[in-house]
């Protein structure tokens, strides 16, 4: 890769105008539609936020981070169809096509049924590990019993979504996101304020948003499926060995976000015993951290499907190239994050609560927050490239070391910062995501793994 200067990223944008117009094709649609899911998290924070207590914002943190990791432990299906997908486009493998949005759906709704067959022991235990306080505790509880119902449509909507990126129809993610965030908006509204409800009525909002979402998205693809020729044969759908390519790549992927969520549980856990005002500015700020993410996803989605797609086509030459030029879109977008949080972070902060215990309490830790767009890039960029190329056992195993070796023992020693020491651990772990995994880029190119017949 070439080094960031002035003259070389704008020689680069001039000499490859049409492959950043495919690459800004695939990325607008998800950043417009990843823009709306912090709103969403802006709009559930505002809405109990201003119920006068940090007793409901602490319990939709709580309940949120909770089915962050539940749901997220199956985010493979997202990830691992992004990556099969776009492959089979490269390589011209329409029935493959057709066939991994089936099986990936079905994978999905299968998953969520076994999630809701089991939830009272897997509430029980997330209240337990979570610690919340005794106000808190039956709010969370009662968000919890609500949030669950869901699963089939949210875990259907991670299978249609990694679909529609491998086929490189950003459209439809953005579209299955937009009615979601806007029906839970609404719903939202009318739960909290028109029927009395509080933190319960945030998570029946919640679910009722999935399942008109993921009804638009099976539409969609319904409709995209009709370009696409060949026949998959319901003994496809139906037989276990049919489905051992997705579960070879995922099964890399689970351990791998396992351990990502297991990390934010456990941010969000040290945060409720440091008070609910700690927990309660934490998840405010979280919201940064989403912003944040779903801004630069927009250029990882067109990572993952066009190094797919290369890597599929065996196409060193533009592979390259997308990784250069994405990469320089989101250092832009980066910067432009970093200067929004400085001149208005704490105006934002202002908007999500009027509880002023937590705004100061946020806006002591707000600094963290400004420097994380430009300490975040690097890893969501280069997790695209893995994402696309399927070398998920790589990120697997980085993420171990991330994990094991820098977060927790930065989390120890620093425990003596008290919230300042969790925002360092979260900020060192961005850092050494980033290193781990540019590491293994070098090595894979260097010896001709993911190119070798070239």
């Amino acid at each position: 890769m070439s080094k960031l200067s002035p003259s070389s990223i704008f020689c680069s944008f001039r000499a490859n105008a049409v492959l950043n117009q495919k690459i800004w094709r695939m990325a607008w649609p998800p950043m417009v539609s990843n823009i709306t899911t912090p709103l969403l998290g802006l709009v559930d924070t505002a809405v109990v936020g201003h119920l006068g207590t940090a007793t409901h914002l602490a319990a939709v943190a709580i309940g949120a981070s909770i089915f962050s990791f539940i749901f997220w432990a199956f985010g493979f299906l997202r990830m691992g169809s992004t990556g099969l997908t776009a492959q089979a486009l490269g390589q011209g493998d329409e029935r493959r096509v057709r066939e991994l949005l089936l099986q990936s759906i079905l994978m999905g709704v299968f998953i969520g049924l076994m999630l809701i067959l089991f939830r009272a022991p897997l509430i029980d235990l997330a209240i337990t590990l979570m610690e919340p306080s005794a106000e808190v505790e039956p709010w969370a509880r009662l968000y919890c019993e609500a949030r669950i119902l869901s699963a089939p449509a949210v875990l259907a909507g991670y299978a249609l979504m990694g679909w529609f990126f491998g086929v490189q129809y950003s459209k439809g993610p953005l579209w299955m996101l937009l009615v979601i965030n806007v029906a839970n908006m609404v719903l939202d509204y009318v739960a909290v304020y028109g029927l009395g409800m509080a933190s319960d009525g945030v998570a029946w909002a919640t679910v009722f948003a999935h399942y008109i979402g993921v009804t638009v998205a099976g539409v969609l693809a319904w409709h995209k499926l009709k370009g696409f020729s060949g026949h998959v044969p319901l003994s496809v759908l139906a037989k276990w060995r049919e489905y051992m390519a997705l579960v070879k790549v995922n099964r890399y992927l689970f351990v791998r976000t396992i351990l990502l969520l297991l990390v934010m549980l456990f941010f969000t856990a040290q945060g409720a015993r440091q008070g609910d005002s700690i927990l309660a500015a934490n998840a405010v700020l979280l919201t940064f951290l989403m912003i944040i993410s779903n801004a630069l996803d927009g250029f990882a989605f067109s990572v993952e499907a066009l190094c797919g797609e290369y890597y599929g086509r065996k196409d060193k030459a533009n592979f390259q190239k997308v990784i250069q030029l994405s990469t320089y879109w989101a250092l832009f977008a980066a910067v432009i994050l970093m200067l929004v949080f400085w001149l208005f972070g704490n105006q934002i902060i202002a908007l999500l609560t009027n509880v002023q215990t937590v705004r100061d309490d946020a806006a002591l830790y707000l600094p963290w927050l400004i420097f994380f767009p430009l300490l975040g890039i690097w890893s969501f960029m280069l997790d695209g490239i893995f994402i696309g190329t399927t070398s998920v056992k790589q990120m697997q195993n980085t993420m171990i070391i991330c994990v094991v070796c820098v977060f927790f023992p930065v989390w120890f020693i620093s425990q003596d910062l008290g919230n300042h020491g969790l925002w360092l651990s979260q900020a060192m772990l961005f850092i050494a995501r980033a290193i781990t995994l540019y590491w293994c880029y070098l090595q894979n190119m260097k010896k001709g793994v993911w190119f070798e017949n070239l």
